[in-house]
This record gives structure tokens, sequence and C-alpha cells, in this order.
């Protein structure tokens, strides 16, 4: 397509050779990342429809001329008020007999307006079109890694500034705002920051709980830029740490350690998964281990695909995944370890450079 860049034309092919396979004339895109991810396009409101000919974009008002301009090749239908009605033209006049959308995020209300607009097209739910990101290119990969790097910044700062007396919340802003200042478009989802007993907490958000000699404090957190995400988890001790301490930690890095050296194409995620999850077992942590292993990274925080025993997938090359084991005791506390990886052509790259060997941040 004429002005269209290589990125965008190999995610528009992709889109073709996905509803190539899907048994419907045209794919219907209304999530943001998707959306995104074929077109190009970066406002929160759109239609895109792809046929083997054609790429239509339907925006409001709002959007007309940012569409035109970030999604070239694309003809762009400047709905005004109605983008809907402005593609239900479209449609009308190409009349496909089969149309596919997005299963697991269009919602029931939406479908029913989709089909009385789109009639007599069928609308046909589709439940893998997530899958079109998961493989990142080499663009992708390389704001993803722009985004890891400031996440490793962040934490190399934190350990200048976490100590007793701090409260969580103090130390969430921090964290956040120096993200933004090191170049993140945003923070990629709201910081965990958990201290104490409250480290036993996965997703414990910050509280004006004082942090105290001796405990752990955890931090999940991450940096988005062009639309890309970083996901990264670290625990500390503060002061001090004692011998349980230590070794629950231990244990939270040998199982990470045994699932990176798993990764690689051809292995299925759910093998990755138990291979973390058979150390912390082994070690009498089995039932501290609630969640999956990781996920994939991308334009969402949360994506396929997942490490997890109910992941199908296998790994491929180019694919973006977290490896976050953890053990969570409740009343004591909580280790949890993350980096972000690239599966390779013959293994796999660690994207995150921030320090796991366990520190003891003196304050």
């Amino acid at each position: 397509m004429p002005g269209t860049t290589p990125t965008l034309r190999s995610h528009l092919d992709r889109a073709r050779e996905y509803l190539g396979t899907s048994g419907t004339e045209a794919l219907l895109l209304l999530k943001t990342e998707n959306r995104r991810y074929v077109t190009g396009f970066t406002g929160s409101a759109g239609l895109a429809l792809v046929t083997p000919p054609e790429a239509l974009l339907a925006v409001d008002f709002r959007y007309e001329e940012q569409a035109a301009a970030e999604a070239p090749g694309w003809t762009v239908l400047r709905g005004g008020r109605d983008p809907l009605g402005a593609l239900a033209a479209a449609v009308g006049e190409r009349k496909p007999r089969t149309i596919g959308f997005e299963a697991e995020f269009v919602s029931y209300a939406q479908v029913l307006r989709l089909r009385e607009k789109l009639a007599p097209a069928e609308l046909v739910p589709l439940n893998s079109v997530d899958r079109l990101r998961w493989v990142k290119d080499a663009e992708e990969l390389a704001a993803i890694s722009r985004a890891v790097e400031i996440a490793d910044q962040a934490f190399v700062h934190m350990l200048e500034v976490l100590r007793p007396g701090l409260t969580e919340r103090a130390a969430g802003v921090e964290l956040e705002s120096f993200m933004r200042r090191a170049g993140a478009d945003r923070v990629a989802f709201d910081s965990v920051v958990a201290s104490g007993p409250r480290s036993a907490l996965p997703h414990g958000r910050a509280t004006d709980r004082v942090m105290a000699g001796g405990e752990f404090v955890t931090l999940d957190f991450g940096a988005q830029c062009g639309g890309y995400c970083s996901d990264c988890t670290r625990t500390v001790a503060l002061r001090s740490a004692d011998d349980q301490q230590r070794r629950v930690y231990q244990v939270v890095l040998d199982a990470q350690r045994r699932a990176l050296d798993m990764i690689r194409p051809g292995v299925p995620c759910r093998s990755v998964d138990e291979a973390a999850r058979s150390v912390i077992a082994a070690a009498g942590f089995g039932e501290a281990f609630g969640h999956s292993l990781g996920h994939g990274l991308g334009l969402e925080v949360h994506e396929g695909p997942r490490l997890s025993p109910l992941e199908d997938a296998v790994l491929g090359p180019g694919m973006v995944v977290t490896v976050e084991p953890g053990i969570y005791l409740p009343g004591w506390g909580g280790v949890r370890t993350e980096d972000d990886v690239v599966v390779t052509a013959d293994g796999c790259r660690i994207l995150t450079r921030a320090p796991k060997e366990l520190r003891v941040v003196l304050g």
C-alpha cells in the first residue's frame, strides 16, 4: 500500500493472513490495541475493517485528521458523530456475507448494535484475534527495550530512595515520577508497592503504611514507550534480612533461573511454568505460589501467550514474556522477581537488567 511503513504493511498482512483462516470475508477490529497494531492509528475510538482488497478505518470528528496522518494507505471514513454509520454505509456497498469480530473484547450490547447496523452481514465471533500481536518485530522490540531500560533505571534509583520511615505511597509517587522524568510516555500500570506483611499481596497497591527495618518491600512497576510496555518486579529488604527471608528469596530466584533456562522456540508455555513451580514446590512452598509464571507483553501489559498450566501454546521467536515466580506467606510477607524476556531463534534474551540478587537497603 503506497505511503505505509514496512511495519504497518507487515501488520496488515498478518491481519489478512488471519482473515484467510477465519472463515469470514472481513475482519472488524474494535479493541484499541488491535486497531492500533494493524492501522497505526493511536486514537481511543474507531472501527477498522480488513478485507482482502481493502482496509477501512471509521472514526468520529475528533480523530479524522489524526487518523489520516497516522494510518497512511487506509481509507479513512469520516464518521462525524456516527463512525459506525459511516462504516455501515461502506459495508452496504461491498456486501460481505460474514464479518468476524473480537469475541473476547466486544460486549453483548455492542454485538447487538453491530448486527443491527451491519445487516444483512452475519457477525461471527473469533476467539484468537489477539494472537496477531504475539510475535514482535524489530520496531516493537526496540520500543519494549526502551520501556525496560527506563524501568531498570527506576529500580536503581529506588535503591537510593527506600528507607525505614518512608510510606509506601511516597515510594510509589517517586517511582512513577522517576519513570516519567526518564522518558516514559506514561506508567504501564498502577505500580505495586507493598511492605512488610503486605508484601504477601501479589497486587498490593501503595498505602500510607510506614516501612520498617527488617521488612521486605516488593515493587512491581513498568513504563510505556511508543505504546509498548515493560513490567518488572523486585523485592528488597530494609536494613537487614533474616535467614528465613534469605531462604525464601533464594527459592524464588532459583525458580526463575530454572524457567529462564527452559525458554526457547518449540517449548510449551505450560512446561516453563512447571519448571519454576517444581522448584518452589520442592522447597515446601507449593501452595504459596498461586498465580501463573508469566504473560505476554506488548501494547498491553498482560497479553498472550501466558506461561501458565492452562496455556496450550508453544513459544516462538519474537514472543516477549514475563517470568515472575513468587512466594506469598500471609502475615509474614512475600517475594516476587520478574524479568521481561524475548524468545530468540535458539533460546532467549533477558531484557531486564535491574539487579536481582537480594539487596539489603540500608536507607
